[in-house]
């Protein structure tokens, strides 16, 4: 559990990005209910390889609502969660599937266990997230997925 901690910690941008360490749970929940420095959002695109144009889909925000943020302030407390939801499945897929490209072409392409739904697409509900999850635990597991 800690190993996963400190993974989606590092897609978050780690303590540099969070301008705070980290360590447990509660210190994430903290973290997520005060809403994440802007840094995290730069971090949490590079970390994933992704456009302005798909971490606004994935998270359920206008393009210039995270240009905004990232330029000035905290997010707010549901884009934070948001945020955190999208690196931790950025982090599982690459612990679970490979390097940062192979989880990325995994995250793009439409995937049939999610009923050709593609994971990215799903990522903006927490059911959706879930669902990804669940794929990816298969995967990590062996399964066929």
């Amino acid at each position: 559990m800690a190993n996963e901690l400190q993974a989606v910690i590092a897609e978050l941008g780690g303590e540099k990005a969070l301008g705070r360490i980290l360590l447990t749970d509660t210190d994430l929940r903290s973290a997520i209910r005060e809403g994440f420095p802007q840094e995290v959002v730069g971090s949490v695109m590079n970390s994933a390889g992704l456009t302005l144009k798909e971490l606004s889909a994935t998270l359920d925000l206008s393009p210039r609502s995270l240009q905004r943020r990232r330029h000035q302030g905290r997010l707010a407390r549901y884009e934070s969660d948001r945020l955190y939801r999208l690196a931790r499945i950025v982090a599982f897929a690459k612990q679970y599937i490979g390097d940062e490209e192979t989880a990325g072409r995994w995250l793009r392409r439409p995937n049939r266990a999610l009923g050709g739904s593609i994971p990215l697409e799903l990522i903006d509900t927490e059911l959706g997230a879930r669902a990804v999850e669940n794929v990816l635990g298969r995967i990590a597991f062996g399964g066929v997925s």
